[in-house]
């Protein structure tokens, strides 16, 4: 597969987002040896890049279960592990009193990535992301906290997700060359996030769209409905919309890697193959114009 720059490494153009396999919007869950399947499939299709994070996970009591999947379908693998690169994210708390709380405290922060390096079984984490901001503690503060632990040597990369240009601009400056991503919701159904996309792209910093064919309770699989374009152009190509939409997202910035979320083999697999799917410039004109975005 084609390969995109994501700070100290080059991972594959399409990454694999594992959310869900322990989590998502219509509550349905592959069995464990359907999901280990489904990272298999992304790893086989040339997949280099998978996403995690400590809160995906069935409920609040099951922290950490995505974490282990991944590193259960690693280690079951027959490939070359040495080239696979895993990202997680802390900084979002599940308790059973408050589901999906926010901690950007180093004691926090500490504890979470031993448990992640302890779930994911490896010395050091690859790219560790601050997941959603904490607004009890200043961001420079978390940021802070956050290149202690890159210091300490427990991550070799930092990213930071679903951050303003305000926010980029803190991380930058508190982590400096540490800083190598950020992770923003971005999708035809959500592209508002293409200002933080095209600044990251000026800034040399990878871009990982989140949900990018539209989220995991029907957007996916209903774009090519809901932004017909998309089908049409896939129709034009032989290829399906979901692929259209990633490579169109791909063509936007080199800089930028989506994580498509999968739970069947089946999509991830038709996923990465978009990494090889060539739009010409009118086409990515037509599909940003159809969301509103002037490109």
């Amino acid at each position: 597969m084609k390969q995109r720059t994501l700070g100290p490494f080059s991972v594959s153009a399409i990454g694999l987002g594992a959310m869900p396999l322990s989590m998502n919007n219509d509550n349905e869950l592959p069995d464990r040896q359907s999901a280990i399947a489904t990272v298999h499939a992304a790893l086989d299709a040339g997949v280099t890049l998978i996403d995690t994070a400590d809160i995906y996970a069935p409920s609040w009591d099951a922290m950490g279960h995505n974490e282990e999947l991944v590193a259960e379908a690693l280690a079951s693998w027959g490939g070359d592990r040495s080239s696979i690169v895993v990202t997680t994210k802390g900084g979002i708390t599940r308790t059973e009193q408050k589901d999906f709380g926010r901690d950007g405290s180093l004691p926090y922060l500490r504890g979470a990535v031993e448990s992640s390096l302890r779930r994911l079984g490896t010395d050091v984490i690859d790219l560790y992301q601050y997941h959603r901001p904490d607004r009890w503690i200043v961001y420079g503060e978390i940021m802070q906290n956050l290149k202690t632990l890159h210091d300490e040597g427990k991550v070799r990369a930092l990213g930071i997700s679903n951050a303003s240009i305000e926010e980029i601009q803190i991380a930058q400056e508190v982590l400096g060359d540490a800083l190598v991503s950020v992770q923003n919701e971005f999708s035809p159904r959500h592209p508002g996030s293409y200002k933080e996309l095209t600044y990251c792209a000026d800034a040399g910093l990878a871009f990982l769209p989140w949900s990018p064919l539209g989220g995991t309770g029907g957007g996916g699989r209903s774009v090519g409905e809901r932004f017909r374009v998309f089908a049409e152009v896939g129709e034009a190509h032989g290829v399906s919309p979901q692929q259209v939409v990633l490579a169109w997202e791909l063509a936007l910035a080199a800089t930028v890697i989506p994580i498509p979320g999968a739970r069947r083999a089946a999509s991830i697999t038709d996923s990465a193959k978009a990494a090889d799917l060539q739009l010409s410039a009118d086409e990515v004109e037509r599909l940003s114009f159809s969301v509103g975005i002037d490109a």
